[in-house]
């Protein structure tokens, strides 16, 4: 058990992309992402990180960093929640569970929803974007709580996968063991697949030629498409 966890601890640590890679698999701009992992001199103000603990002028961007980035972009895109809330909200669960990113492990939104609450609350985060809220005296998740859960792949309560497609539906993991991070199915890179389909493949010449299902090759042109007009 020991050994498993040092290796899952491990596996957050790990550095896996470029600041622009990640941006871009994220789908934000880079200048955003720079902004949550070193923070950054705003007018006369001068902000701390939101991801990290504080400022490390590394330009490589962690497995658990990626994961962390997942949810600030839901956030940001899709609740538009204030970034005061977001830095204070992180933080105070950092300081709840004494691991340095409390978003790539599962524990707090499974086991730990009071702590989450009580992080929410301190942070002043507004009801519409808490990841947990009490229905009939018991803690709950969410909405954006459980799209987060729901999207990441979890081992030992880490964060193992997570789903770059939007659509819940969408085989498409990001694996860090697999195909060195990138976008995949059924182990095959979707760029890949992509790839092959613009040089005048058919879908079902590409599933038989990698030995995969015709579903999977639709489900990796699908993500590719809405990833290049994003």
């Amino acid at each position: 058990m020991i050994g498993a966890m040092t290796l899952d601890v491990t596996l957050l640590e790990r550095e896996m992309y470029s600041e622009a890679e990640a941006s871009r698999l994220l789908r934000v701009s880079q200048g955003t992402l720079h902004y949550w992992l070193e923070g950054g001199v705003r007018g006369e103000r001068t902000y701390e990180p939101i991801i990290r603990e504080q400022a490390t002028g590394l330009r490589s961007v962690t497995w658990a960093e990626f994961v962390e980035a997942g949810l600030l972009r839901e956030y940001r895109r899709t609740h538009q929640i204030p970034m005061v809330q977001l830095r204070n909200f992180i933080g105070n669960l950092r300081q709840e569970f004494g691991v340095p990113y409390p978003l790539a492990h599962e524990r707090p939104l499974v086991s730990g929803r009071d702590l989450v609450e009580k992080a929410q609350t301190e942070a002043g985060l507004d009801g519409e974007f808490c990841l947990v809220a009490v229905t009939n005296g018991q803690l709950i998740l969410t909405g954006p709580g459980l799209d987060f859960v729901e999207r990441v792949t979890w081992h030992q309560d880490i964060a193992t996968g997570w789903r770059p497609h939007d659509d819940p539906r969408s085989p498409v993991r990001i694996d860090p063991d697999v195909r060195f991070g990138r976008p995949s199915v059924s182990g095959i890179s979707t760029e890949v697949i992509w790839e092959h389909e613009e040089s005048g493949s058919e879908p079902k010449e590409i599933a038989d030629e990698f030995n995969i299902a015709l579903e999977s090759v639709t489900w990796a042109l699908a993500y590719e498409s809405t990833s290049r007009a994003a």
